[in-house]
C-alpha cells in the first residue's frame, strides 16, 4: 500500500534530476559499452560491491570482449579469471551464458526480455538489467538498494524484507514511468540513490532529492522493527576453505595433487567438505592420480 505522502510520480523527477548530477562514471554506462559489457557487469556486480568488480572487470572485457571469446575457451579458464570476486559459479554461469549466446544469436546479446530470461544464469534481476541498461527498455529492475528507496519513500518502513517478495516487484512496477526511456533512466537512478544516498546503515537524507516526498522520512524515520538481519560471516567457513582450494587451482599451469590441495586449510572433514562441493558445483575437475584442475 502506497503512503498518503504522494504518488510514486512525484519521486521521478528530483531523482533524474539528481541522477544526472551525481552519478558515478562507470565503465559500463559509458554510451558506447555495449549490451555484453552491461551483461559482464551484472554478473560481477551480483553481490560484490563496485570498487572490487572494476579491475576484474576491465581484465576480463579486455581479454573477451565479446561472447564469442568467451565461449571459445574452457570453462576454467573463466573461473581463473574470476579471481577472488567470490560465488565463483557466476563466472560458470556468464561462460554458459556466452556459450548460449553464440549458439542461439550469432554472438549478439538478444534484446528480447524473454531470450535474456532464458539464458543460463540469467534470473528476473539481470534481465531486466540488461533489457533496461543495454537497450532502454521499460522494466522494474528491482535490486537490494532500489528495494530499500522504494519501500522508505513509498510505504514509510526503514527497511524492506529480508528477502525480496512479490509484493517488491509490485510496487517496483507500480512506480515505473510509463514513458519507456524515461522509465530506464529511473531503473538506474533510483539504484543510484539507494548505493549513495539511501543506504542501509545511515542514509544521507539531508541531501536526498525526495525527502520532502519520503513517507519514512515525513513518519519521522521510525526505526526497523523486523527480525533482526545478520550479516554473513566468512572467516572459518565453508566458503573460505573452498576460495582457499580455488586459488591454489587459479594459480596452477598443470593439474594440483590432492597431497596440495591437503596444505590449503588445516581442518581435514571442512576441506574435504569444500572440495567435493567444488567438484559437484562443476567448478573443479578431478583427475587420475589423486589430480585436480579447473574445469577444461
Amino acid at each position: 500500500m502506497l503512503d498518503h505522502s504522494g504518488s510514486p510520480s512525484a519521486l521521478h523527477n528530483p531523482v533524474l534530476t539528481w541522477y544526472d548530477a551525481n552519478k558515478r562514471v562507470l565503465p559500463w554506462r559509458e554510451p558506447g559499452a555495449g549490451a555484453w559489457a552491461v551483461m559482464v557487469s551484472e554478473f560481477m556486480l551480483q553481490q560484490t560491491p563496485v570498487n572490487r568488480v572494476l579491475p576484474a572487470y576491465q581484465r576480463w572485457l579486455e581479454r573477451w570482449p565479446t561472447p564469442a571469446d568467451l565461449a571459445a575457451e574452457a570453462p576454467g579458464e573463466a573461473v581463473r579469471a574470476w579471481d577472488r570476486l567470490g560465488y565463483p559459479r557466476r563466472a560458470l554461469r556468464l561462460h554458459a551464458a556466452a556459450q548460449a549466446i553464440v549458439d542461439r544469436h550469432g554472438g549478439e546479446v538478444p534484446d528480447d526480455h524473454a531470450a535474456l530470461l532464458a539464458l543460463p544464469g540469467v534470473g528476473t534481476y539481470t534481465a531486466a538489467a540488461i533489457a533496461s541498461f543495454a537497450f532502454g527498455q521499460r522494466h522494474a529492475v528491482v535490486d537490494t538498494n532500489v528495494r530499500r528507496v522504494l519501500a522508505r519513500s513509498l510505504t514509510g518502513v526503514a527497511q524492506p524484507t529480508i528477502s525480496p517478495t512479490v509484493a517488491d516487484q509490485r510496487l517496483a512496477v507500480s512506480a515505473l514511468p510509463t514513458d519507456e526511456t524515461t522509465a530506464a533512466r529511473w531503473a538506474v537512478a533510483s539504484m543510484e540513490l539507494g548505493a549513495l544516498i539511501c543506504t542501509a546503515r545511515t542514509p544521507n537524507c539531508a541531501d536526498c532529492p525526495i525527502r520532502s516526498d519520503c513517507a519514512w522520512v515525513l513518519a519521522g524515520s521510525p526505526p526497523y522493527d523486523g527480525p533482526p538481519r545478520r550479516g554473513q560471516t566468512y572467516e572459518g567457513t565453508d566458503r573460505q576453505a573452498r576460495g582457499r582450494l580455488l586459488a591454489v587451482l587459479r594459480a596452477a599451469t598443470t593439474p594440483v595433487p590432492k597431497s596440495t590441495l591437503d596444505t590449503t586449510w588445516p581442518h581435514a572433514r571442512q576441506r574435504e567438505r569444500a572440495l567435493d562441493g567444488l567438484v559437484a558445483d562443476g567448478l573443479v575437475e578431478p583427475l587420475a592420480n589423486a589430480r585436480y584442475r579447473l574445469p577444461g
